[in-house]
């Protein structure tokens, strides 16, 4: 399925494209909100101020896709693949993103207030400046993490989360590409 093809079928109404193939697709300031991507390949799509608000992306590939200033609010990304993703400044606000993969994602400046982020992967992301106001962060794999100008004592964490073992905020590390990875 090609970008046309699907702005054709949502504007016709279709809001059902699970397992689409849009690599690299560039689908940037689009409004596709609701629509089902559930394991869907946007791999390197760009997605950049995307309204894509309660959109089903769960188990989808978004790796290394551009999402920022995208609006994913109430949007499912569970189980998503998000790793070396942009997400500068998305919007996902109240979002599920339990045992999402987040490596080295940027989130700088994201809303991510009252986002489920429980079992998720976020060693080496960067959530530099992030809002995180009752984010359940509960399981949730943040080593190495960016979380310098963040404030953590509303987010919903346990002292397994953040210990010096586990949580090293403001550490710093080398951005990770993952061209050849799809």
């Amino acid at each position: 399925m090609d970008t046309k093809q699907l702005l054709k079928l949502y504007k016709s109404g279709e809001r059902n494209f699970q397992g689409a193939n849009l690599h690299k697709a560039k689908l940037n300031h689009v409004d596709l909100r609701g629509s089902n991507l559930e394991a869907a390949d946007l791999s390197g799509a760009d997605l950049s101020q995307a309204n894509l608000a309660g959109c089903n992306f769960n188990r989808a590939n978004l790796t290394n896709a551009d999402l920022s200033r995208a609006n994913l609010q109430n949007a499912n990304l569970s189980e998503v693949n998000l790793i070396g993703a942009d997400l500068i400044k998305v919007n996902l606000k109240k979002t599920n993103l339990s045992r999402a993969d987040l490596r080295t994602a940027n989130l700088t400046l994201a809303n991510l207030a009252g986002a489920n982020l429980s079992q998720a992967e976020m060693s080496g992301a960067d959530f530099r400046g992030a809002n995180l106001h009752k984010a359940n962060l509960i399981d949730s794999n943040i080593n190495e993490a960016e979380f310098i100008g963040v404030d953590l004592t509303t987010a919903i964490i346990t002292e397994d989360e953040i210990t010096g073992e586990i949580l090293h905020i403001g550490l710093s590390h080398t951005w990770i590409t993952w061209a050849g990875s799809y």
